[in-house]
């Protein structure tokens, strides 16, 4: 692996900070107007009920400003020339790998269905050379101008690290004892349901006061505020709503890359959970699964759901 100069700040990092001010992208369009198509999708998959964004007075969620600019998978074709040799400068000094770390946005007129969203970027900063857990490199910041109609309707800052990664830890030594897997916090909010663990039960909070399901346990009924509950025994069925694979950074007692998933179980509470019984990545969105407990360690048994890749 290419590694960086041994000195990159004394004749890199003057380079970089040339391209603060420049150029990332001019005259960029949307490659769709705004529409219900994709409002319905994303809120959706937020589970944003909020009645402002449907009927024939609906605004786009705020929080979609950069859904409108993404270049999707055949990608950008608006970047400028000045983005592509920062970009080239960091490759050739051996930072080659990337990661998104942080955005922030500023919303200031909403977007509605049948706009016409066009947007300007600029390279707003260019830090000096960085150590992190991931490796050494820059932090590159790009802001984003989005308009409507002529009228600027928010911006996006949005911030990558390129990098060098660093060496791997040598794997722990044979004689070590393996590492645990963290603890629940278990408290007087939760501890029926811990309960329910231990004797092979998935229980779910329902509100006395309006029937409401629940899940995680909470104190209130997030839908009419009664402190009133009593519990409902899943019957184990679910599927995969949403998932991602992890693969950095390496944490005790799991071993990457592995599945995660939002299961949504037959009763309609959703859950945060590990995959079994399929490889990570075979899971998919509306992959039927089954409850089972694994138990984790002599002191820990967590409930899971179990796929299946026919």
């Amino acid at each position: 692996m290419e590694q960086p100069r041994e000195d990159p700040e004394q004749d890199l990092y003057p380079l970089l900070r040339e391209f603060e001010g420049r150029p990332a992208a001019t005259a960029g369009r949307g490659k769709d107007p705004v529409n219900p198509t994709m409002i319905r999708h994303w809120c959706e998959a937020m589970g944003d009920a909020n009645p402002a964004y449907t009927g024939p007075a609906a605004i786009a969620p705020p929080t979609m400003l950069q859904a409108w600019t993404m270049g999707g998978l055949s990608g950008h074709g608006d970047r400028s020339a000045a983005y592509e040799e920062l970009f080239d400068l960091l490759d050739g000094a051996g930072f080659r790998s990337v990661v998104a770390t942080d955005s922030e946005q500023e919303y200031l007129h909403p977007l509605r269905p049948g706009d016409e969203v066009t947007f300007d970027a600029v390279i707003e900063s260019v830090s000096p050379r960085k150590t992190t857990r991931l490796g050494t490199g820059h932090f590159v910041t790009t802001r984003m101008d989005v308009r409507a109609g002529g009228r600027l309707a928010g911006t996006h800052r949005f911030r990558i690290l390129k990098y060098a990664p660093a060496a791997r830890p040598a794997p722990p030594r044979p004689a070590e004892p393996a590492p645990r897997r963290p603890r629940p916090v278990v408290n007087r909010d939760n501890q029926g349901f811990w309960d329910g663990v231990r004797e092979h039960r998935l229980l779910i909070q329902r509100c006395t006061g309006c029937d409401t399901l629940r899940f995680p346990w909470l104190p209130g009924c997030n839908a009419c505020g009664s402190p009133d509950w009593d519990t409902v025994e899943a019957e184990g069925a679910g599927t995969v709503f949403s998932y991602v694979v992890m693969h950095h950074p390496p944490f005790p007692a799991f071993d990457p890359p592995y599945a995660v998933a939002l299961v949504e179980l037959a009763e309609g509470v959703r859950m945060i959970t590990n995959i079994t019984g399929v490889p990570y990545d075979k899971v998919r969105i509306g992959m039927p699964v089954r409850l089972e407990f694994l138990r984790v360690d002599e002191e820990l048994e967590l409930p899971v759901f179990r796929g299946s890749e026919g």
